[in-house]
């Protein structure tokens, strides 16, 4: 069975993109702990992080770089943080996370509901941040 963020990249359930390849995706989390928390997402299934190939880890880390730094041109948090953690979703991921302090990394804190147009709006000021970096993968 396909895991939640298969069924989000195959268009089955709503995301909010703001990057799509052919490796991977970002997506907005639905349940997010701080405004503009996304997450990178492989398209191929892999459980566990230590268990993907190193090409894939180092093109997850850099889109992830690329994502945090829009992140930080569109949010102005002091940091971005990143936490690989993998127990809620059996499908590796990024958690990239726009902060103030290490409080902000705390799950404890996540969102149980946010609305939609909140949600849409920081993807698209993610989106601009990424098109004016000059990034054509774009979600």
């Amino acid at each position: 069975m396909a895991t939640v963020f298969t069924r989000i990249m195959n268009g089955e359930l709503p995301g909010r993109f703001v990057w799509q390849d052919a490796v991977c995706t970002a997506f907005l989390s639905i349940n997010p702990i701080r405004r503009g928390h996304t997450l990178v997402v492989p398209r191929r299934e892999v459980d566990h992080w230590v268990d993907l190939d190193p090409a894939t880890v180092g093109h997850l880390m850099t889109v992830g770089q690329h994502v945090a730094k829009a992140q930080q041109a569109a949010f102005e948090p002091a940091r971005i943080g990143l936490i690989i953690a993998g127990f809620e979703v059996p499908h590796t991921h990024l958690h990239l996370i726009p902060i103030s302090d290490m409080g902000g990394l705390d799950f404890d804190n996540a969102a149980t509901s946010v609305d939609p147009a909140e949600l849409d709006a920081a993807a698209e000021q993610i989106r601009v941040a990424l098109r004016r970096a000059g990034h054509p993968e774009v979600g």
